[in-house]
């Protein structure tokens, strides 16, 4: 700590490099912090979902229906507790910006399969008995202002009334909370009775999107997943069975493997910061060769101007990780609901990591040079 004004000017001996430096390493933290949030969400950031429930969609695909005549079917299945149905609706709300996930769900199958889902019993009983009703999210009810009794118009992109229209509109008969900060933060969604969205679309009546399968043994999941494939193997009606897990992250894999996508723009990321704060240090140290070799004249041995070179390196990239990683994660606080992304201790690891390797990366260069000057050829100009 004794030499810590000794590094500090020398970090800042241009201020505007190191400055812009400083700002190039923020802004590449902040995409890094980011990104890195994304990824941990999809390698693990479901793992709140229930172990014990399984997602039961058409072979094809999660976009093809399957009948409701499959349900009793399913139930009868050894290791099966309950089982509900879901098709998602596709509505906006008043603005085509104003989209959040909306499900058709039977009201009491969502009660039975979804525990973690509270509200009061007033709230679910008219749910289960108004055919026109929904429940919607704390979260989502605080965007909005909702209240129970208000009754809300969506527009569906995918589903056409009877009389040809796309306006559906929906009573709130209640608002639901997780059960626990987790579920809270997912509290963005609304569930609508299916009674009047079945009696109510001009095609598809009878057919679910999926099955939401809960069973008795979470560790028997696997087995109870392979028997209701192979229940419906052959059949027009071919399914795939999963954990909700896996659904969920499958769905958002839809658009490629994200992993792979996040981690290549990261290393591109990398790449540049360390070619930029590379070159800066570099760049600083031959400049201050006379001041280095009168550093080595005071009493400094070779390897305290190196210790000191390589101190600059790392103090430049700390600061530029610290406050790009404060910044996303500030940042990650805005998000919707339906996307919680947060930069985790995972994330904050692999920048702590991230700042290691770079001041090896861009600090080991310099700081060999400083360690071979000779004090007679540096101080001759030579």
């Amino acid at each position: 700590m004794k030499y810590l004004g000794l590094i500090w000017a020398g970090l800042f001996r241009k201020k505007l490099r190191t400055t812009l430096t400083l700002f190039s390493l923020v802004c590449a933290f902040v995409l890094l912090g980011l990104l890195q949030a994304v990824n941990s969400l999809f390698n693990g950031g479901a793992d709140f979902l229930g172990a014990n429930r399984l997602i039961t969609q058409a072979r094809t695909s999660f976009t093809q229906p399957l009948p409701m005549r499959l349900m009793p079917q399913i139930e009868a299945i050894p290791g099966v507790a309950r089982v509900s149905h879901s098709q998602f609706f596709g509505g906006v709300y008043q603005d085509p910006r104003n989209f959040f996930p909306q499900f058709a769900v039977n009201p009491q199958r969502l009660r039975d399969t979804y525990p973690e889902w509270v509200m009061d019993e007033d709230s679910w009983r008219r749910f289960i008995t108004t055919r026109t009703s929904t429940i919607v999210g704390r979260n989502l009810a605080d965007k909005f202002g909702w209240k129970v009794g208000d009754v809300i118009p969506l527009t569906s992109f995918i589903w056409t009334k009877t009389d040809g229209t796309r306006v559906w509109e929906w009573e709130v008969a209640g608002i639901f909370d997780g059960r626990d900060d987790e579920w809270q933060k997912r509290a963005g969604l609304m569930y609508l009775n299916y009674g009047q969205f079945d009696e109510g679309r001009a095609g598809g009546k009878g057919l679910a999107g999926v099955f939401v399968v809960m069973v008795d043994d979470p560790d028997a999941s696997e087995r109870v997943a392979a028997l209701i494939d192979e229940k419906f193997e052959n059949s027009p009606d071919e399914t795939k069975s999963q954990s909700e897990q896996e659904f969920q992250l499958g769905f958002a894999r839809q658009l490629g493997d994200i992993g792979l996508i996040v981690n290549l723009i990261t290393s591109a990321v990398f790449f540049s910061i360390l070619f930029l704060t590379g070159v800066s240090m570099s760049q600083g140290v031959r400049e201050r060769v006379p001041e280095l070799a009168v550093l080595k004249v005071l009493g400094f041995t070779d390897r305290s101007v190196m210790g000191l070179v390589l101190a600059e390196a790392f103090l430049l990239c700390f600061l530029g990780a610290l406050a790009g990683m404060l910044l996303a994660s500030f940042s990650t606080r805005f998000l919707p609901a339906e996307f919680p992304i947060e930069t985790d201790l995972r994330v904050w690891a692999i920048a702590g990591i991230s700042v290691l390797v770079l001041t090896v990366l861009v600090g080991v260069p310099p700081a060999l040079h400083a360690l071979r000057i000779k004090i007679v050829d540096a101080l001759a100009g030579r």
